[in-house]
């Protein structure tokens, strides 16, 4: 019996992989309320998959708030999803709560993994404390991605796992939950498995500041980073699977707080961080692209701000997720108060009142209803099977952002849009392409 204790996101898509591998699972959350909507399959988190593996699996799953239902669990992981404040600063407080009114409960023999995300030296500092959790403590890297979670916790691509002796055998019943997913095992020190997830988000961080720096060269230039983009993956050094599209800076909170983490433990040392601080600047500089390539296109088109209803598709960081963590859509929302705005998102719901002159609507279409401007912050999959014919009939305006190119360039042009995409010149209305 395997045992997830802490039911947000990571806990969640972790039990249910774990029991789409035949295992049983303990789903603990202080919250009684939660284990019962969960029980009954009401997820707080969106991800594609998620009620499909629920139902296929529910009769191996036991969602409870009660501890004492650990005690028969031989692999426990915490799996609290570790939140950050407004300066992507973890708060491994609640983290430390939970681990203190479980621990009493865990046998003495189980072994404890941690998998939330926690800077180097807390595994460590655990058993140095002497917080007794089992009789083994393990810490391993989770590599999620919000919207694609439940296919890569099935399939991952490596297992990291921090030991306090990496040259010892692991645990016979943790070594038969791993051997589950058939993926490379990688033994380290606890510190060095910590480091390691930090080091892959700040090797995507540097892929998604050189794409985007490189996307914006090519907006002024007249160049199409949609076509260079291929021959970047053709080459063996950087390789087809390299973060090349073009964004809107990084969100979602977790690779901001692995900068802001490498930040920390530089000081004190002759560590030189700047390129930590250029990666913050230049993801500051292109989460501003919307509300710069807006202002601009309504004062090519004498539009004054005040006048303005916006459309706005998309509140979440990204597609397939729930989260609205360091969001571009809510940074642009907060930054055009003096505009009428009327958004539409299939998942995230904002309180009435979030923003000024603020209005959430049911439909796509009907947010666009005599909108003189449609911004796309978030590329939904649903976005790209827009009738351009009948949002442009519904729009009283033709300015149309589409950062991620959801939508056909020639023919927003031809229907008289100023259309505007990352990575390419903008094409005018009526306009030659570039």
């Amino acid at each position: 019996m395997i045992g997830f204790v802490g039911l947000s996101h990571l806990g969640l898509v972790y039990g249910l992989a774990t029991a789409a591998k035949g295992f049983e699972v303990v789903g603990f959350d202080r919250d009684a309320a939660l284990c019962g909507r969960l029980a009954n399959g009401q997820f707080p988190v969106s991800e594609p998959g998620l009620a499909d593996l629920f139902a296929a699996h529910r009769s191996q799953l036991n969602f409870t708030a009660d501890a004492a239902a650990l005690a028969k669990c031989r692999v426990v992981f915490f799996s609290l999803d570790v939140p950050t404040d407004a300066a992507n600063r973890s708060d491994l407080d609640p983290l430390r709560q939970l681990l203190a009114h479980t621990a009493p409960h865990l046998a003495p023999d189980a072994t404890a993994v941690i998998l939330c995300q926690v800077p180097p030296g807390f595994t460590r500092s655990l058993a140095t404390q002497g917080q007794r959790l089992g009789g083994h403590l393990h810490y391993q890297v989770e590599t999620l991605v919000f919207g694609n979670a439940v296919a890569r916790a099935r399939q991952p691509e490596r297992y990291i796992v921090g030991c306090a002796d990496p040259h010892a055998p692991l645990p016979p019943e943790y070594a038969r939950w791993l051997a589950a997913f058939d993926c490379p095992v990688l033994p380290m020190r606890y510190e060095s498995a910590e480091l390691a997830k930090i080091a892959i988000n700040c090797f995507l961080v540097s892929s998604v500041a050189t794409t985007n720096t490189l996307a914006e060269v090519c907006e002024h230039i007249g160049a199409d980073w949609s076509e260079i983009a291929p021959a970047l993956r053709l080459d063996a050094r950087i390789g087809p699977k390299a973060y090349l599209a073009p964004g809107l800076g990084i969100a979602g909170g977790n690779l901001e707080r692995d900068l802001v983490t490498v930040k920390r433990l530089a000081e004190g040392s002759a560590a030189d961080t700047g390129i930590v601080d250029a990666w913050q600047r230049n993801s500051a500089h292109r989460k501003d692209w919307i509300a710069r390539t807006f202002r601009e296109a309504c004062a090519r088109r004498a539009l004054p701000l005040a006048r303005v209803t916006v459309a706005v598709l998309g509140l979440a960081y990204k597609e397939n997720t729930h989260s609205t963590k360091n969001s571009p859509s809510l940074q642009f929302l907060a930054g055009i108060s003096e505009c009428r705005k009327q958004a539409y998102d299939p998942v995230v719901r904002l309180p009435a009142g979030a923003y000024p002159q603020f209005t959430q609507c049911p439909t796509a279409l009907d947010a666009c209803r005599g909108a003189q401007a449609l911004v796309m912050p978030t590329p939904w999959p649903e976005f790209r099977q827009l009738d351009l014919a009948a949002v442009r009939a519904a729009m009283a305006g033709g300015i149309l952002l589409d950062p991620f190119g959801l939508l056909d360039a020639r023919q927003a042009a031809a229907r008289g849009f100023d259309y505007h995409r990352l990575g390419t010149p903008p094409q005018l209305a009526n306009s030659a392409p570039c």
